[in-house]
């Protein structure tokens, strides 16, 4: 597994990191139990990924507490990146207060002093400066060594052009894919900052693994999207795979693609099986032809740029 700095934060993390949205998290994941959800993140670290990404908010505190479970004994292999703002109970508080008491409870279920890094998740706009209290609350908790460094969780490059501007953040996470581009501008900012990029959602909620095409239906969550935009997804989807080529696989080519900007520390996509997490792990060795990359960037820009995608 290749290695990245994670900006100028000195820590350096495995450039495929480990989502772990899913884990306890029937309800948008199907089920799979404590053993698999354990076993599945020994297996990411024996493959040599030691980023994982929590929140308190996934699987109501369940992610964080079985990766705590799997993380006993280990904690000196692994890089941990949680969030505040979205409660356990999926409550919604950017109080200063409830960000203390969020960052105890999520340091009690992961059973560990300290997290590596810490983001405000999805914070307001309006709190995207150092002057705001949520900001004060981060570098009082860095100054504590209750956490190593801390940013925010966004999803758009003009939320990350105010955070590079207006605070201290030392890590950005940031939703980038094939079909959401528009961050690349700002990534490349934060890059010359010296701040740490880490990327969300890379395989677009499941489209850019191949699975889904024009005549999928959905539900739970991800009933979001109307027939046309699903009609609009799997033509681009086909796009991709006739961009490819041959020799890779959709999931390699979306996260390559991420990994080939130079701003990316990590890319966290979701496994919930070994075959997932194999084809997720696989894409840290290779790269895309510059040919390639290029053509996806000439599909984003004339089919998507100026007709953007609902998440």
């Amino acid at each position: 597994m290749k290695t990245r700095n994670l900006g100028n934060t000195g820590i350096k993390v495995s450039d495929v990191g480990f989502g772990a949205w899913q884990l306890g998290n029937q309800r948008d994941w199907g089920s799979m139990t404590d053993e698999e959800a354990v076993y599945l993140v020994h297996q990411a670290m024996d493959m040599g990924c030691n980023f994982f990404d929590t929140a308190p908010n996934y699987g109501s505190g369940k992610s964080e507490e079985l990766l705590g479970k799997a993380f006993k004994g280990k904690r000196d292999r692994v890089v941990i990146s949680s969030k505040c703002g979205h409660q356990s109970n999926d409550e919604q508080s950017f109080e200063p207060e409830k960000l203390i008491l969020s960052v105890e409870d999520s340091l009690r279920r992961l059973q560990t002093e300290y997290l590596d890094s810490l983001l405000l998740h999805n914070p307001p706009f309006s709190t995207l400066n150092g002057d705001s209290p949520q900001f004060e609350v981060l570098e009082i908790l860095k100054e504590q060594g209750k956490i190593r460094a801390y940013g925010a969780s966004v999803d758009t490059g003009k939320e990350m052009d105010e955070l590079i501007s207006k605070t201290d953040s030392q890590i950005i996470e940031v939703m980038f894919n094939l079909f959401h581009q528009e961050p690349s501008a700002a990534m490349k900012s934060a890059h010359k900052q010296g701040i740490g990029v880490i990327v969300k959602v890379p395989l677009d909620s499941g489209w850019l693994t191949g699975k889904y095409d024009a005549t999928s239906t959905f539900s739970g969550i991800r009933s979001r999207w109307s027939e046309k935009e699903i009609q609009r997804r799997g033509k681009l989807v086909e796009k991709v795979r006739h961009t490819r080529g041959d020799d890779t696989s959709m999931v390699q080519a979306a996260l390559q693609y991420i990994l080939s900007y130079d701003a990316v520390s990590t890319v966290i996509p979701g496994a919930r099986n070994i075959q997932q997490l194999n084809q997720n792990i696989s894409s840290s060795v290779g790269s895309l032809p510059l040919k390639v990359i290029k053509e996806l960037e000439n599909m984003w820009d004339e089919e998507i740029k100026n007709s953007k995608l609902t998440w």
